[in-house]
């Protein structure tokens, strides 16, 4: 998420996030593509880190799913969390209908 990263000058120096460590699933690693990349970065994203289809679907659900988690438990209490929660769900339902086909 993004109030998980630190950044100095510019550029990127830490990640303070543990909300999936211990899962055992890479596909974890992926959460920043739809909580902070814009769609057309993803595809170079995804290149970077070699997800394949599996694992990039399993991404996108992993995404999803702590978004629609966030969502309702945050709408009142946090506002920057539900509107990050929103903006996840839209990227996530935005890129299936662009690829439908990956979903099936």
């Amino acid at each position: 998420m993004p109030g998980n990263l630190l950044v100095d000058q510019g550029r990127l120096s830490a990640v303070l996030d543990f909300g999936c460590m211990g899962v055992g699933d890479p596909a974890c690693d992926l959460l920043p593509a739809w909580n902070l990349l814009p769609a057309q970065a993803r595809p170079v994203f995804r290149a970077a880190v070699g997800a394949d289809d599996a694992m990039w679907a399993r991404g996108r659900g992993w995404a999803l799913s702590m978004a629609l988690i966030q969502l309702p438990y945050y709408h009142r209490t946090n506002p920057g969390i539900a509107a990050n929660a929103r903006h996840v769900i839209h990227e996530v339902l935005a890129e299936a209908q662009r690829e439908p086909s990956e979903l099936a």
